[in-house]
């Protein structure tokens, strides 16, 4: 995600955080120091207050980063790949590949709201119990807080409604139900949008009403909506493709250059001719061995380009998505890990044949859009 940095590693994934952190944990610190434990507790002094905030605030932010993490632990026990997981203003997000059954679908989805509902349960049970054997009441306030708080989210988070986990679960039940992963996909986008539409209104209605935290949940229902959009269209496109061979939407013949070119000649002999903006790789032995973009080469700066070699600057191949000619395209889609994204390098027999790029895949849906009759609703 734009704007995120690396802080370490989870489960052994990389752990990213986004600068609205910061200004989550102080909006939540905020409203405990002076609005709840105010009322729940009051007679404390203002230190008090600040104190048991920001450590209210920072504990909810573990119980997030938990939360994810749980879905990262899951989906790399079911082999589903991870590329990392990254906590941001709206809560938290694992970016992982597509489960391969509708059994490891639900299992991932499910299991970080399960996670925020045993936080819950834990911290409120745990609050109740300070309070009542030992009397600490702000302690056992900002748990009691917490617990709430994590049962909340944990209860929202299940709405029927994708991206959120909920939607992936009806997105798992649907693909179980009928068989038809694509329908699946796109009934839980379709209730995405609906689901993201409602919290937009129901937000601006109480901001203006004001409700200061009807802005957020503005901010949240555009997002959601936003990506549920972007999820239909993804699984329109995969049933547009549905029964389609690599070999039916690659570009062939390909430019390709040499990876043991410099930057310099490269770009004279090859990019600055070529129609693509990803351009193949080969090794001494004819073979593929990565992918150069030509922003990448664009970035390096003139005296640099004779001494560096342009594999110096690429995508390794075992980084980049590989498929043969026959495989369904769909599937090889499918299995484009986290990270690795356009185009596909196309190879029979150890030799390149061809690629397949996003314009490629365009093309090829609006033959299919035209031969077909109306897109799948």
């Amino acid at each position: 995600m734009n704007g995120s940095v690396p802080i370490g590693r989870v489960v052994g994934v990389p752990l990213r955080m986004h600068w609205s952190v910061p200004l989550l944990v102080v909006l939540f610190a905020y409203g405990l120091g002076r609005q709840t434990l105010p009322v729940w507790t009051p007679g404390r002094s203002n230190a008090v207050y600040t104190f048991a905030s920001v450590v209210g605030a920072l504990l909810l932010m573990g119980s997030l980063l938990l939360h994810e993490t749980a879905h990262a632990a899951t989906a790399r026990k079911r082999k589903i790949s991870v590329e990392d997981v990254t906590l941001w203003a709206l809560g938290g997000m694992t970016r992982m590949g597509r489960p391969q059954t509708a059994a490891a679908a639900f299992v991932v989805a499910v299991s970080g709201p399960l996670t925020s509902l045993l936080l819950g349960g834990a911290a409120l049970g745990a609050g109740i119990g300070l309070h009542a054997l030992l009397g600490w009441a702000v302690p056992a306030a900002v748990l009691v807080w917490l617990g709430w708080t994590n049962l909340f989210l944990a209860v929202f988070n299940l709405l029927p409604a994708a991206p959120l986990d909920g939607g992936r679960v009806l997105q798992a039940l649907l693909w179980w139900r009928t068989g038809d992963r694509d329908r699946a996909d796109r009934a839980a986008s379709r209730s995405g949008q609906v689901m993201g539409v409602l919290l937009t209104a129901v937000g601006w209605i109480s901001f203006v009403r004001g409700s200061s935290g009807g802005l957020w949940l503005v901010f949240l229902g555009l997002f959601i909506a936003f990506v549920a959009g972007a999820e239909r269209q993804h699984a329109v496109l995969r049933t547009a493709l549905r029964g389609v061979r690599v070999a039916d939407a690659m570009s062939s013949p390909v430019a390709t250059g040499a990876d043991w070119q410099s930057v310099r000649q490269f770009i004279d002999e090859v990019a600055a001719e070529s129609r693509h903006s990803a351009l193949p790789l080969l090794d001494f032995d004819g073979r593929p061995s990565g992918v150069v973009h030509a922003r990448a080469l664009a970035r390096i700066q003139d005296a640099q380009r004779d001494a560096l070699r342009v594999r110096d600057v690429a995508t390794p191949l075992a980084q980049c998505a590989v498929a043969a000619p026959d495989d369904l395209l769909g599937e090889a889609l499918d299995e484009l890990r986290p990270g690795t994204g356009l185009p596909v390098l196309v190879v029979d027999g150890g030799r390149l044949v061809g690629i397949v790029t996003a314009k490629d895949i365009s093309r090829l849906v609006q033959r299919q859009t035209l031969r077909g009759g109306r897109e799948p609703e």
